[in-house]
């Protein structure tokens, strides 16, 4: 069923004009092929769209960033989540539309914002009809990033061979390493809201906005994404601090300081980061569009009620 109008109102979607040159861009490795089964590509050009299938070792950035210098008025991506905040980057950078088309394994940033995930080829109406708002983006050294930036357990998994074939698996085998006897926390030293040093913590998570971790149905995604904050989230070492050994808070600025090359995951990408780590949100610097007939929200937005504070971190 059709969202009703007023319910993407709600969310800030209106409508927008269709584009003159739009131009997507497709993973086909993505999702295990998901584009190319759902023939995206033949859809997308049906439809007046410029659709451009990436072969491996081609620069996503210098091709977004031609087609963006060509006059491409909106610009898409169809793949994994890493793939999404370069075409984003590029988007925000020249003040067009970004298309989301959920072809990637777990398409973490396409709920949040709203999209049908299992909606491929009806993403494509966010070019030819779509809603458009803008949303917040994040940055670590001036990387910008959609959904988060992980250090520690997730961090280090997403830097295992196995961990593409066997996610779960290896998180949990990575967390026994770091949070088992004798394993040390990450070579890290960052401050939180009320001023405590969190000296070697086990885990650090940087978002793009706050997940909401205080209601089951909905945990592990953000209420909003336009807030203008970042959610942070620590988990200490063991034995680390005589405090709780969780933190949540949000601030618009971070700064992690360490001795050597941090190994992170940011938006589930494997990267070193130089020290000192410093994000920063960026409010409503990306302008987004979707289909009118996908939801227009993350299942936690939609699950409050008119009048209800944000589902949110909670600190502790």
């Amino acid at each position: 069923m059709n969202p009703p109008a007023r319910q993407l109102s709600r969310y800030g979607w209106r409508p927008a004009d269709p584009p003159r040159r739009p131009v997507l861009f497709i993973n086909p490795r993505s999702g295990d092929g998901k584009a190319a089964r759902a023939g995206l590509a033949e859809r997308a050009r049906d439809t007046g769209i410029e659709a451009v299938i990436l072969d491996r070792g081609q620069d996503l950035a210098a091709l977004a960033g031609e087609a963006a210098a060509a006059g491409a008025d909106v610009l898409g991506m169809a793949g994994g989540d890493g793939s999404l905040a370069v075409v984003a980057t590029v988007a925000a950078a020249h003040g067009i539309p970004f298309v989301c088309v959920p072809a990637g394994t777990r398409n973490h940033f396409a709920l949040d914002l709203g999209v049908d995930r299992h909606d491929v080829t009806g993403a494509l109406d966010a070019f030819t009809g779509g809603v458009e708002r803008r949303i917040d983006v994040a940055e670590v050294n001036g990387r910008l990033f959609l959904n988060n930036v992980s250090l520690g357990i997730y961090g280090d998994a997403v830097r295992s061979p196995a961990y593409r074939d066997a996610k779960v698996r290896t998180l949990l085998e990575t967390a026994a390493e770091v949070m088992g006897p004798g394993a040390g926390g990450l070579a890290l030293d960052l401050v939180d809201d009320l001023g405590h040093e969190h000296r070697h913590p086990a885990v650090v998570l940087v978002s793009n906005n706050p997940y909401a971790l205080d209601r089951p149905v909905a945990r592990g995604t953000r209420p909003a994404l336009d807030s203008g904050q970042l959610g942070i989230v620590v988990l200490d070492g063991p034995g680390d601090s005589p405090r709780v050994p969780g933190r949540t808070w949000s601030t618009s600025r971070l700064e992690i300081t360490a001795p050597a090359t941090v190994h992170a995951g940011v938006d589930g990408e494997a990267v070193g980061l130089e020290p000192p780590l410093r994000f920063a949100i960026r409010p409503v610097a990306l302008r987004v569009r979707i289909s009118p007939r996908h939801p227009g929200a993350s299942p936690s937005a939609r699950l409050h009620l008119p009048g209800d504070p944000p589902a949110a971190l909670t600190s502790g």
